[in-house]
């Protein structure tokens, strides 16, 4: 969808980055988008869930796109903050 949509301005940019990264993969074709290097871990105590929630919460802010998890309009963070996120969250 990346490479068809005339609006992408990144288009030529992001194909050479899927490209590269798609030659050290056997399992992928010519392009890889998704990342094969996730360590799926069981999440069986409580103390390892909030961590990796916390975890997941400041990806944005390590990312330098916001200051606190909470400003971050698609996080769940904003719940767990007491405001109005996007989707209705169960809390832990």
């Amino acid at each position: 969808m990346i490479i068809e949509n005339p609006q992408e301005s990144r288009k030529e940019w992001l194909k050479i980055i899927f490209a590269y990264h798609a030659k050290f993969n056997k399992r992928t074709g010519e392009m890889q988008f998704w990342t094969h290097e996730n360590h799926a871990i069981e999440l069986y105590r409580t103390e390892m869930i909030e961590s990796r929630m916390n975890y997941i919460h400041e990806n944005p802010v390590r990312a330098g796109i916001i200051e606190k998890p909470e400003d971050y309009m698609c996080s769940s963070a904003r719940n767990y903050a007491g405001l109005e996120g996007l989707i209705t969250v169960d809390h832990w």
